[in-house]
């Protein structure tokens, strides 16, 4: 199982919202490239960047920030957050991440999911699957799919996606605990490679994740845990590799 370190980005800053609300944001630096260079000098082997901006304006709005970060680091990144075309996505694979995360475009056309994945390839392509009581939300988290996150989950794989991203945004920011079941569920029912997201807490969630691996869970995307210090990251990955 991976770690994957976040590094949400508005305004250029490296920041953490709680449960996605962008009125209760806590900035942690200026300087986004210096929180990936931190990252990537504790064990850090895949950094999950989201650009809260392009979230809400539904094209990428911190690509300076992005390539800065990119050009700073060794290891491989994603990005998500306002890649809803075709051109959005080609911008980000050029400018150097390994893959993009497509968010509330999965729910609202499926077919340039469909597209991407023939056209780039499903290594590319991952989907983000934004979930509240099981139900998927779109645009930032304030509009409702009208679609169960399983659903959503059968529909990708059937257009070639191999791996999701599933965040419980009741959890998101909040410190209270991965949903791991919920998550394992979803893999286990779908047949793709999930990458849990949300709530992790402390080194208990990697632990309970980690028991579910064999379901499909393949990582964990880390966030306000490792900005507080409630979780270590060099631990976490220790755990996530086999360790106790």
């Amino acid at each position: 199982m991976i770690i994957l370190p976040a590094i949400d980005i508005r305004g250029g800053k490296c920041v953490r919202l709680f449960k996605g609300n962008f009125e209760q944001e806590t900035v942690f630096s200026d300087f986004p490239f210096e929180m990936a260079k931190k990252w990537e000098s504790q064990g850090g082997e895949f950094l999950h960047l989201v650009d809260l901006d392009g979230a809400r304006a539904g094209k990428p709005q911190n690509l300076a920030a992005v390539k800065e970060i990119l050009a700073n680091v060794k290891i491989p990144a994603e990005l998500g957050g306002g890649i809803r075309e075709t051109a959005h996505i080609e911008e980000a694979l050029n400018l150097g991440v390994s893959r993009v995360i497509l968010g509330s475009v999965a729910v609202k056309n499926p077919e340039l999911v469909k597209e991407s994945c023939k056209n780039f390839g499903g290594d590319k392509v991952v989907v983000g699957i934004d979930a509240k009581n099981g139900v998927v939300a779109v645009d930032g988290w304030g509009v409702s799919g009208d679609i169960e996150a399983v659903e959503l989950a059968l529909r990708m794989r059937d257009v070639g996606v191999t791996t999701i991203i599933y965040t419980d945004i009741g959890r998101d920011g909040t410190l209270t605990g991965v949903n791991a079941e919920e998550t394992a569920n979803i893999a286990k029912k779908s047949g793709l490679k999930v990458i849990a997201s949300g709530g992790v807490s402390s080194i208990e969630d990697i632990r309970l994740l980690k028991q579910y691996a064999s379901d499909g869970i393949e990582g964990v995307i880390v966030g306000k845990s490792i900005y507080t210090g409630a979780l270590d990251l060099s631990e976490a990955i220790a755990v996530a590799k086999g360790g106790a």
